[in-house]
């Protein structure tokens, strides 16, 4: 899509003040890994892919690659735009429901307060299917950036006004608020809402703005897949390809409140989360919580109040992360240039990472709390 000027979103990203800590690097062993900068930002010399053989896999009739996990869905829905969901994350909120099936999902602080609680956001392609997912809690601005790279109607329950009145004003936001299902479970009102059959269906009908609310993606839509995705059928093997690679099993995050925690099932070749001590599985059908691809951002922040509420300075570049998979992290550098445009990854020689086929967990870790990141 062709670059448009600079948005009042990017303009107010870009001119806050934010700092880099800086970390020492440490060698790799099979003890814990600690996370740099320089592991980052050194040379990395890439090694012969490897030369194996692959098997041809033919997409099925009637289906197509998603722009979303590269692996073949309906082409019914080749247009329709995904959706952004924000699931409350605190204990009480907790068994989930119907997060197991989002193709992404996000993981960020919600707020500096309350050991940095962080909050999920699910990006859903087929939500005609959903039959139960949440519950739904307010957004944040950084939330509101990131949707706008799927061009994803954002479902949320409100949100700190003063905050993201302005982002939710922009024309590439699109978003609903307090328009779901309420679910009798005997938890507070505000663990009760859900995203129930039909009730997608009915926001996007009763959308009466100027323009209309589009089920199909928009002007915004960013053509082609939104990641460099492995060829179908095909599995990057990171340590064939580039000389500094370090086994990852077990992924600390420093998220203090939940726990957040990644551990790798060898036998399924996926990353399951869990938090408050366990694996989290989905109250629609016991499934893990689990992803094939994990890509960790280091990113700076700017508190907005005493209240906690935050901005993650999400349009940036150079910024070091982490690219995970099958056992294996390769470290890398982001970059996202304006709210519409993609979050892209790239390896040491400056070109965009190639991922496997599947689901994505996301997160950004703060800056001042990247040290304290844990990798095995």
């Amino acid at each position: 899509m062709t670059k448009s000027k600079k948005i009042v979103a990017l303009a107010m990203c870009m001119l806050m003040v934010l700092s880099d800590v800086a970390c020492g690097k440490k060698e790799a062993d099979d003890a814990t890994l600690e996370v740099s900068v320089e592991d980052v930002a050194s040379s990395d010399t890439a090694a012969e892919a490897s030369s194996d053989e692959v098997k041809n896999f033919e997409i099925p009739e009637g289906m197509y690659l998603s722009e979303i996990t590269g692996e073949p869905i309906s082409e019914d829905i080749k247009d329709q735009r995904p959706i952004a969901v924000m699931v409350d994350n605190e204990k009480t909120a907790l068994p989930h429901f119907g997060t197991a099936e989002a193709d992404v999902v996000y993981e960020m602080m919600n707020s500096t307060k309350n050991d940095r609680i962080t909050r999920l956001m699910c990006i859903v392609k087929d939500w005609g299917k959903i039959e139960q997912l949440g519950s739904i809690r307010s957004t944040r601005p950084t939330n509101i950036l990131l949707a706008a790279e799927w061009d994803a109607v954002l479902c949320h329950d409100g949100g700190p006004p003063v905050h993201i009145n302005a982002y939710l004003n922009q024309p590439w936001s699109q978003h609903f608020s307090g328009t779901f299902s309420r679910v009798k479970n005997g938890k507070p009102k505000e663990f009760t809402e859900y995203i129930c059959p039909g009730d997608m269906e009915s926001n996007f009908s009763s959308m009466k703005k100027d323009p209309a609310y589009s089920t199909t993606y928009t002007e915004y839509r960013n053509e082609g897949s939104h990641f460099n995705f492995a060829p179908y059928g095909k599995e990057v093997d990171l340590t064939k390809v580039y000389d500094k690679t370090y086994p990852v099993t077990e992924i600390g995050l420093p998220f203090w409140h939940n726990t957040s925690t990644l551990k790798y099932n060898a036998e399924t070749k996926q990353y399951e989360y869990y938090e408050y001590g366990s694996r989290h599985e989905d109250a629609e059908d016991g499934e893990p919580l689990s992803f094939k691809n994990v890509l960790i951002q280091k990113c700076d922040f700017n508190q907005l109040d005493e209240n906690g509420y935050l901005i993650y300075n999400c349009i940036d570049s150079g910024k070091p992360g982490w690219y995970i998979t099958n056992g294996v992290g390769k470290p890398i550098t982001w970059v996202k240039d304006e709210a519409t445009h993609l979050t892209k990854f790239y390896d040491d020689k400056g070109e965009e990472i190639q991922i496997n086929t599947g689901k994505t967990y996301i997160t950004l870790v703060p800056s001042d709390t990247w040290d304290s990141m844990t990798m095995k």
